[in-house]
């Protein structure tokens, strides 16, 4: 996939974005009023330079919309043109709906990989990053992804040091899909430790930021990013997190954005669970097990399923699979073992299956990890 924008009518349309978002001093909240206000970066490229200035733009910011930096969007136009490289803005369909619904989504984003996940039902996992996580709590993220990622849940996190990187590792290992939410340019990875995690999650999953090309990992861009790690997701769960952890902002976003927070509590004389209990005090949900987070994600994934035209409840290459799966599980109660005993299919192309069928509406969890169909 090389395209220059999905949704914009060529490469002009997108210079146009790109001008008024190297514009100096126009951020998101400037961005979205011209947008209102004109429509398209085109039109307000051409508005009267008063009524520019009545948006809140400086006389620089209005001269650079007419007469961009060809240096900085030549950077971005020629990443853009990339093997699997996309540049989407926010009337694109290819924007994630759930980041539509921000008071303050990116005007645009830079992605790199299977873009077409970013519309999929996420989970962020987030926590413990500059301090050194603990060894449980890198092994719960890593198992806790490696389930839900098999049960077909997005894995979304920011490609930080500790947690972020154990719970894209669980995605990976499951054969899942995760998402990465950089606080940098995509030309670049942060940290350099991390490129052969980034080359193997833009081979199956994606990359994404709001920053332009040749962007450095400056330690304002990480709240920002934090933001996109949330609002990307149905929910955000912390794993591990002392009391002044990033992830305790990144979980405050994913409440104010109407999000669930889940939160795996810890050891009391552990310092890094010590966020993940004030979460808890101040009402995130306790979870134990990956199921604690598909039972309570399900409903919303299903909702946002329904909402969608684009995006069936059954993937198109696996409707034998769905409909055989079907058939063995008839209209009683039936385990996940016996379904993958009864299949032939893998326990997570199992686990994976039931949790599209769940959100369709087909079948339902029943006690004792048993499920019975409705349909």
């Amino acid at each position: 996939m090389a395209a220059a924008s999905a949704g914009c009518s060529g490469e002009q349309s997108l210079t146009d974005w790109l001008a008024v978002r190297h514009a100096p001093g126009v951020g998101t909240a400037t961005f979205h009023r011209l947008l209102d206000t004109f429509g398209s970066p085109s039109l307000a490229a051409r508005a009267p330079a008063g009524e520019l200035h009545g948006l809140g733009l400086t006389s620089a910011a209005v001269d650079a919309v007419r007469r961009p930096d060809r240096a900085a969007l030549d950077r971005d136009l020629e990443w853009s043109q990339g093997l699997d490289n996309l540049i989407i803005t926010c009337l694109d369909d290819a924007y994630p709906p759930l980041l539509r619904q921000l008071p303050d989504p990116p005007p645009l984003l830079y992605a790199h990989g299977r873009v077409e996940l970013l519309c999929e039902p996420q989970l962020a996992m987030v926590g413990s990053r500059n301090r050194n996580p603990t060894r449980s709590g890198l092994q719960t993220a890593t198992d806790f992804a490696r389930h839900l990622g098999a049960a077909g849940l997005v894995i979304t996190s920011g490609l930080a040091l500790g947690i972020d990187a154990a719970s894209h590792q669980g995605a990976l290992d499951a054969e899942g899909a995760t998402v990465a939410v950089a606080g940098t340019g995509l030309d670049r990875v942060y940290p350099a430790a991390h490129r052969d995690l980034a080359r193997a999650i833009a081979s199956t999953g994606v990359l994404v930021s709001e920053f332009p090309v040749g962007t450095p990992p400056l330690a304002e861009n990480f709240p920002r990013r934090n933001r996109i790690i949330s609002g990307l997701s149905l929910g955000t769960l912390v794993v591990e997190a002392a009391l002044r952890s990033g992830s305790l902002i990144t979980a405050r976003l994913a409440a104010e954005q109407g999000r669930e927070v889940f939160a795996i509590p810890g050891s009391i004389h552990n310092p890094l669970a010590r966020g993940c209990h004030r979460l808890i005090r101040e009402g995130a949900k306790l979870v134990e097990t990956a199921q604690d987070v598909i039972d309570e994600l399900t409903p919303l994934a299903a909702a946002c399923e329904a909402e969608s035209s684009t995006a069936p409840a059954v993937a198109p290459e696996l409707d034998r699979d769905y409909l055989q799966l079907l058939e063995i599980m008839e209209f009683d109660e039936i385990s996940i073992d016996q379904l993958v005993e009864n299949s032939g299919l893998t326990p997570a192309e199992v686990s994976s299956m039931l949790l599209q069928l769940e959100m369709g509406g087909q079948v339902a969890a029943s006690h004792g990890g048993y499920y019975i169909r409705l349909k």
